[in-house]
């Protein structure tokens, strides 16, 4: 027994004296010279892409398809005719209000010649001022018989031209849930056909009201932040980064209540028609800080919730407590207090490093 604590004792004797010496000797460590640079951090936010203008073509009339003039994925031009109704019957309803305005006009005129003779006779004293007026009465019946007439000509002629189904926009169309011979009017479920405007496409995504409050922090206000914000990239569903930068355009004024979120607009042009109406992507944000101090996250270590970097004093490490940017990219921090251009510090290991630990033979990482 007398053994065992005898071996302890020399045990211990023997690390004491060795940490000593370590400590008097110096461990060699990576250390780094604290100089300022650019740095630029990038964050991702999930996107959802929508075209320009996105329009669900329905019919204004109701009547058989008998012409389907375009086909599904067709690029199309604003006022290309994409279907057309059955038009016999709008042409022959058009006839008959054509053939009601002529027949109107000429009992118009019929009422112009008697209200024309009863004025003459009744300066004559030939006919009574009660036959008069009925004659004014009956010219004025005409005219608003006329008027009504050409009215119903008006609203034939257009249900005529709504048989023709028009693209309201340039763009591509969806499929097509119908086909020659399908019964459609103006309460369908399903549209026509879909148009989508994507020669600019939208990328809809959101930041907390916290980002949103710093933007405005940052920039002084949320017009300021849409002029000045950088340009941002679309990273595409497949992985890679889409070739056209996109500007961000439009902050939504209200935050939605349940998610606590705000929605941004970044638009991108599309040229070459890559990107499609109900994609996905990420946007990356880039945030520049200029003239900053950026260290490896290895050198720091974290306690109390505070993060600390060792400073090389005098040839001994001196924990140094540091303020960092809220934003990171994962393997740096950049330092927003506590440091100081030419300060050193020991680059990595700063959790194994121990307070006055003496350190030599320095190897300076650039």
């Amino acid at each position: 027994m007398k053994k065992s604590i005898t071996y302890c004792m020399c045990l211990l004797v023997f690390f004491s004296c060795t940490t000593q010496q370590q400590e008097q000797t110096g461990v060699s460590y990576k250390t780094l010279t604290i100089t300022q640079s650019d740095q630029i951090l990038k964050n991702n936010y999930t996107a959802k892409l929508k075209g320009r203008q996105y329009v669900a073509i329905r019919p204004q009339v109701s009547g058989n398809i008998t012409e389907i003039r375009i086909d599904e994925g067709d690029y199309v031009r604003q006022g290309e005719v994409l279907f057309v109704i059955d038009q016999v019957p709008y042409q022959a309803a058009l006839e008959t209000a054509t053939a009601n305005v002529k027949s109107a006009e000429a009992q118009l005129k019929t009422a112009q010649l008697t209200a024309q003779s009863k004025e003459q006779l009744f300066q004559e004293k030939v006919v009574s001022e009660f036959d008069l007026q009925t004659a004014r009465n009956s010219l004025a019946e005409a005219e608003a018989a006329l008027a009504q007439a050409k009215a119903e000509e008006i609203n034939a002629r257009n249900n005529l031209s709504y048989t023709e189904v028009k693209s309201p926009v340039n763009g591509v169309t969806s499929m097509i849930p119908y086909r020659i011979g399908a019964l459609v009017n103006s309460n369908i479920t399903d549209p026509l056909v879909n148009v989508s405007d994507d020669e600019t496409i939208y990328a809809y995504f959101s930041m907390t009201e916290n980002q949103i409050l710093d933007l405005i922090q940052e920039y002084g206000s949320l017009e300021k932040a849409i002029e000045q914000m950088p340009e941002v990239e679309l990273t595409l569903s497949n992985g890679k980064t889409y070739t056209h930068k996109g500007k961000i355009d439009a902050i939504s004024g209200t935050i939605e209540e349940n998610t606590g979120a705000v929605s941004l607009r970044a638009s991108f042009k599309n040229p070459e028609r890559l990107l499609r109406n109900g994609g996905s992507g990420t946007i990356v944000l880039p945030t520049v800080k200029k003239e900053c101090i950026v260290i490896p996250q290895a050198a720091t270590y974290e306690l109390q919730n505070r993060i600390f970097t060792y400073k090389v004093v005098d040839g001994k490490a001196q924990s140094t407590p540091i303020t960092v940017f809220k934003q990171n990219n994962g393997t740096e921090y950049i330092v927003e207090s506590g440091l100081t251009p030419g300060d050193v510090i020991i680059a990595e290991g700063a959790g194994l490093v121990r307070e006055g630990t003496v350190i030599q033979n320095q190897t300076t990482q650039e």
